[in-house]
C-alpha cells in the first residue's frame, strides 16, 4: 500500500480540483438559469401564461413520461421529438405565415426571396430581443406572436390528445393514443414547452447568444453554435486525447513489473471434494 501512497495522494488532489470545478459550474447553472416569469403578457396587459402555469405544464410533462417522451433542452430520449425545438420551428413557421399574410396578403411560400427576407429580418428582431422585465417580472408578447403561440399549441393539444389525423405521429413517437387526457392539462402542457422554446430563442441581457447559449440550430432566428461553443468544445476534446495518452505515458514508463506467479505442483482444485449435488451434476 506505502508504495501507492503517491498515487492515492494524486488521486485525491485531482478528484478535489475536478468536483471543485464541476461545483462552481453547477452553482452557475443556478444562478444564470433562464427566468421563469409572474406573467407573459400582451400589450393590453392579458395575461397568456405564467409562473405556477408553466410549472404545472412541466409536471403535466412528467406524468406521462417526461425525460423518457421526447426531450427539453436536449436532456430525454430521442424517441420523440426534442419538444423545445419542435415548438420553436413551428411558431417561427407560423409566425411568418401570418406575418405574410398581414403585409403582403399572399402565403409565405409565395413571397419573392427579398420579401421572406424582409419578413425574417423582423422574426429575428421579435424574437431574439428580451423584453422581460425584471421589475415587473413579466414578458411582453406581441399580438402575432399570440397568435403564432396558439397555433402552435392547438397541434400539441392534438397530438397528446389522441387527434386521429395525428395517430401516425404518435406511432412514430412511441406514444400512446390519448397521451394526456386532461383538457386543462394537456394546456399547461403547452405553456410549458412555449416557456423552454421562448427561453431558447431570446437573448440574455448584455449578450448576443440565448439563455440556452443559441441551442437548439435555428437558422430562421440566427441560432448558430457561438465562438465559446465551438472553442471549448475543441478544447475539451483535445484535453481529453491528451489525458488518456498521459495515461498511457505514465504506465509506460513508470510501470513495474510484477513478478510471474510459481505454478503449484499439484491442481488445488482437484483436492476439493465434489459435494453429491455436484457429483450428480457432472453425471448428466
Amino acid at each position: 500500500m506505502r508504495e501507492y501512497k503517491k498515487l492515492w495522494w494524486t488521486l485525491l488532489g485531482v478528484l478535489i480540483v475536478t468536483f471543485s470545478i464541476l461545483g462552481y459550474f453547477g452553482t452557475e447553472v443556478y444562478r444564470v438559469a433562464p427566468p421563469l416569469p409572474n406573467a407573459f403578457v400582451t400589450a393590453d396587459g392579458s395575461e397568456i401564461t405564467g409562473k405556477e402555469k408553466i410549472l404545472d405544464g412541466q409536471s403535466a410533462w412528467q406524468s406521462v413520461g417526461g425525460m423518457q417522451l421526447g426531450s427539453v433542452w436536449g436532456h430525454g430520449a430521442y424517441q420523440a421529438p426534442d419538444w423545445t425545438a419542435d415548438w420553436l420551428h413551428r411558431e417561427l413557421t407560423q409566425w411568418l405565415e401570418l406575418a405574410a399574410q398581414a403585409e403582403y396578403g399572399q402565403s409565405y411560400d409565395q413571397l419573392t426571396a427579398r420579401q421572406q427576407e424582409i419578413l425574417q429580418f423582423d422574426l429575428k428582431q421579435e424574437y431574439r430581443t428580451n423584453t422581460y422585465s425584471q421589475a415587473e417580472d413579466t414578458v411582453m408578447v406581441s399580438q402575432r406572436r399570440l397568435a403564432a403561440i396558439e397555433h402552435t399549441a392547438a397541434h400539441y393539444n392534438a397530438l397528446f390528445g389522441g387527434s386521429p389525423e395525428l395517430q401516425e405521429i404518435r406511432e412514430h413517437y412511441a406514444m400512446k393514443e390519448v397521451t394526456l387526457p386532461n383538457d386543462e392539462r394537456r394546456q399547461r402542457l403547452t405553456e410549458f414547452f412555449f416557456w423552454t422554446a421562448w427561453a431558447a430563442a431570446t437573448e440574455r441581457p448584455d449578450s448576443t447568444a440565448t439563455y440556452t447559449n443559441n441551442w437548439p440550430h435555428e437558422p430562421l432566428i440566427d441560432n448558430v453554435p457561438t465562438a465559446e461553443n465551438i472553442v471549448w468544445s475543441i478544447v475539451s476534446v483535445v484535453l481529453l486525447i491528451a489525458g488518456v495518452g498521459g495515461l498511457v505515458w505514465m504506465w509506460s514508463f513508470f510501470r513495474k513489473e510484477d513478478e510471474h506467479p510459481t505454478a503449484p505442483k499439484t491442481d488445488p482444485i482437484a483436492s476439493f471434494n465434489l459435494t453429491p449435488s455436484q457429483q450428480a451434476l457432472g453425471n448428466l
